[in-house]
Order: structure tokens, then sequence, then C-alpha cells
């Protein structure tokens, strides 16, 4: 309700974006930025370091978030040698249909 305010957004890992997109939406949220890596599972446990963190549910909120038709939707991937390079065209096909932008961002370590 801000005078001037354009853009309300959230960059997320989106494991509990499923529950509180709605009530996001209502908020006034119109911008989403999720960071997903990878589309296999095991690849995205390593990568959030617990146990029992379930991938699907992160899948079935970027197609929720794109269902709410958020006015910007965009997805960030971190591209690491190795690791997801081998699923560059899986992103493409996964989010193809989805009213999304996917970034391909490079891998910058900080190490101190």
């Amino acid at each position: 309700k801000l005078e001037g305010l354009k853009t309300i957004a959230v960059t997320t890992n989106g494991i509990n974006l499923t529950r509180l997109l709605p009530r996001l939406k209502e908020a006034g949220l119109n911008a989403i930025n999720i960071s997903l890596d990878t589309l296999v599972p095991a690849k995205f446990e390593f990568i959030v370091r617990r146990k029992g963190t379930n991938l699907s549910s992160k899948a079935t909120a970027l197609i929720l978030a794109g269902m709410l038709c958020l006015l910007s939707l965009q997805v960030n991937c971190v591209v690491m040698r190795g690791f997801n390079e081998d699923e560059l065209l899986d992103f493409v096909n996964f989010t193809k249909d989805l009213p999304l932008d996917v970034r391909f961002i490079e891998y910058m370590p900080f190490d101190g």
C-alpha cells in the first residue's frame, strides 16, 4: 500500500513455497525468484544438506507459482562443472511451457 511501490518480490529456495504462496500472493507479492540447481533428487538432497528434503515439493511450488501467473517468475540455476551441467536441456524441457525465465548462473565459490 506504499505509494510508488510497484514490485514486491521474494527470493526463495522454494522448500516452503507451496504452503506460503497463496498468502504471499494475497499480501501483494508479484515477483518471485526460485533457486533450483538440479532436477535430480539425490543431487538436490546433497545441495540442501538435509535428508528427506523433497525435490518434488519444490517442483510443485514452481508449477503452482507459474499457475498463479505472478508478474515475474524466475528460476536461478547455478551451473557447476561435473555436477549439473548435464541437466541444462532437462531444465529447458521442464520449464518451457511455464510462464517463467530460467537464468543459468556461473558458480562462484566464496571461501573467505
